[in-house]
């Protein structure tokens, strides 16, 4: 589900702001974790060193450009088989860090807890694989105590066993928020994919309010 705001925040950063001044560490994060780029280390450092040579990077016709000069132009296809510009990795990172998808997913996914009424029903059906991580540990209550560094850097790491808990953290594990209503992931069918072959990459996870 898409929802369109008429009027941006002037404090928002955009992508171009965020290619203006980022570090070349930093973007490559960006683009190996939100964006799963391989060429993620050249990407950065060619728009990094696009600074220097006063190329300016304000259009997606720009930065679309100047990927593709970096990376060649090998042909990608995406799982639909489908051609796949060699930017567009490079987009869907900027795109998930500049609109804050994950922690807006993250926040989402609380506020439905918090309104639903007890045996109330969320459904959620996402597209990539981080959101889909989101989810499940919403709804299973999997105990994550490192989350993604300030702009969703790192990969979270799950507590040990031999990790300490507060007696509060150990009370609020017996209380479980979410029942599960699938004991795995819902995929779509092949009929499913042949007749809406954007299907392809969706997950399904349905639970109750407990």
């Amino acid at each position: 589900m898409l929802f369109f705001c008429l009027f941006r925040d002037p404090c928002q950063l955009t992508a171009s702001d965020i290619l203006t001044h980022i570090d070349e560490v930093s973007l490559y994060k960006v683009l190996k974790y939100y964006g799963e780029e391989k060429h993620a280390r050249t990407i950065a450092r060619g728009v990094v060193e696009s600074r220097y040579l006063f190329r300016k990077l304000h259009t997606t016709q720009e930065l679309a450009e100047l990927v593709k000069s970096l990376i060649g132009e090998k042909c990608r296809f995406d799982k639909l088989q489908r051609y796949s510009h060699p930017a567009t990795k490079t987009f869907q990172a900027l795109r998930i860090l500049v609109n804050n998808e994950l922690n807006e997913l993250d926040y989402g996914l609380r506020l439905a807890h918090y309104y639903l009424q007890p045996k109330g029903v969320l459904v959620a059906v996402s597209f990539h694989s981080l959101e889909d991580t989101i989810v499940k540990r919403h709804i299973t209550g999997v105990d994550i105590d490192k989350t993604p560094e300030t702009i969703g850097l790192g990969k979270a790491k799950h507590r040990s066993a031999l990790s300490v808990h507060t007696p509060a953290e150990m009370e609020n594990a017996m209380l479980k928020k979410w029942i599960s209503l699938s004991k795995h992931v819902i995929l779509p069918s092949e009929e499913e994919v042949t007749k809406n072959p954007r299907a392809r990459s969706a997950k399904l996870r349905a639970a109750m309010k407990a």
